[in-house]
């Protein structure tokens, strides 16, 4: 790929390469970057159009805020042109919903493959579904004016675009239930505190930033970088014991490929 080379630009998302680093740009600023099902597929595919050489990828949003959340469009009868409004999926079969939420959910998911590292840029609002993007990923860099909210128990909804357990996994089960039962908003501080945000920048050096992290987490080999993430990633879910197992057969890996065995 050369330089800035576009992969995907379409309903909202744009998908760029610069060697071993992808940018993923929501691309609607005038709506703050509201969330629909077409971005949600556009955003699918740029996971799957990631040439093989992408290490890292950024997740960014243009204009003051990094998405709002959920296009409030999808609530009304009409719901998007070409889409089933919500209305009509909650009249339909739950197997049928089920099916529809797993679809929208994939949008949210492929961020934190082994194989690459993510980071969410993130100024202004990240709101309910915006909040949960913000989430997907790995690491999240953010500007002193973020403000983070679910609010999707305040519409009498719950969280379902994968951010809960990554939540819990940050702030612990308590926070993450305050957070999300009364929709309130997580400022910059709050959000490096408790372990939301891995850095917080003023607006204008977010991508610099960004950029910087980008640049610090190429420098190791790709490959040990790749058997960690999977070693921390997961860790939450073993054992003690399970973990130490885990540990000495990543690091056989390792040192067998730094050898030159082969089996």
């Amino acid at each position: 790929m050369t330089s800035l080379d576009s992969v995907l630009d379409q309903d909202g998302v744009r998908l760029t390469v610069d060697d071993a680093v992808a940018t993923v740009s929501l691309t609607n600023p005038a709506k703050r970057n509201a969330q629909s099902p077409a971005l949600w597929r556009a955003l699918t595919a740029a996971g799957r159009a990631l040439p093989g050489s992408v290490r890292v990828v950024v997740l960014r949003g243009e204009g003051k805020s990094f998405s709002a959340g959920l296009d409030r469009q999808a609530f009304t009868p009409e719901g998007f042109d070409g889409e089933p409004s919500f209305l009509d999926l909650a009249r339909g079969s739950e197997s049928d919903l089920d099916a529809t939420i797993a679809e929208y959910q994939e949008a949210f998911t492929w961020w934190r493959r082994n194989d690459i590292v993510s980071i969410a840029a993130v100024q202004g609002h990240a709101i309910g579904a915006g909040f949960q993007l913000a989430l997907a990923c790995d690491l999240r860099i953010v500007a002193e004016d973020v403000q983070f909210a679910m609010r999707e128990t305040s519409l009498g909804l719950v969280p379902d675009l994968t951010g809960t357990h990554p939540l819990v996994n940050l702030v612990g089960y308590a926070r993450a239930l305050e957070i999300c039962a009364t929709g309130r908003f997580v400022h910059a501080e709050e959000a490096e505190r408790t372990g939301l945000a891995n850095l917080v920048v003023p607006a204008d050096q977010l991508d610099e930033a960004a950029r910087d992290l980008s640049a610090a987490l190429l420098a190791a080999p790709r490959d040990a970088v790749i058997e960690t993430k999977a070693l921390l990633s997961g860790a939450v879910s073993r054992t003690f014991e399970d973990q130490r197992t885990a540990e000495r057969a990543a690091q056989g890996r390792r040192l067998r490929d730094l050898a030159g065995v082969t089996d």
